[in-house]
């Protein structure tokens, strides 16, 4: 069928993006965001998570959603559609594809959610 999106339609975009040399791609390859996780965890408001609610998003994907803000100069909506837009940015902060994400927009800015500068 014309027009349809294939099964595979979304590896063979990914495949693309990474043979025109994705940089987020080489980004995530050179450095291991996991290394920050300790200070992120340490420098993160959290509320006490024994009255329930929805469980905290997760240190090193918030740090990564403020490097794409940083790097691409993104406001906090812009932040949103291009997370909910780009492939590669998805893949960046470990998102796939059908995935449905809470954005800036539901949590408010990332960044107030840091006790101090992280960077």
């Amino acid at each position: 069928m014309a027009g349809q999106p294939g099964f595979f339609d979304s590896d063979e975009r990914l495949e693309w993006l990474s043979a025109a040399g994705d940089p987020l791609e080489r980004l995530a390859a050179v450095v291991d965001f996991e290394l920050f996780r300790w200070e992120l965890e340490r420098a993160l408001k959290r509320s006490d998570r024994a009255k329930g609610g929805r469980p905290p998003y997760d240190a090193v994907l918030m740090f990564k959603v403020l490097v794409l803000q940083t790097l691409y100069t993104l406001s906090d909506d812009q932040t949103e559609y291009q997370l909910r837009d780009r492939l590669s940015f998805m893949r960046f902060i470990g998102l796939a594809l059908p995935s449905r994400c809470r954005t800036p927009r539901r949590f408010g800015s990332i960044a107030s959610n840091w006790s101090a500068p992280v960077v």
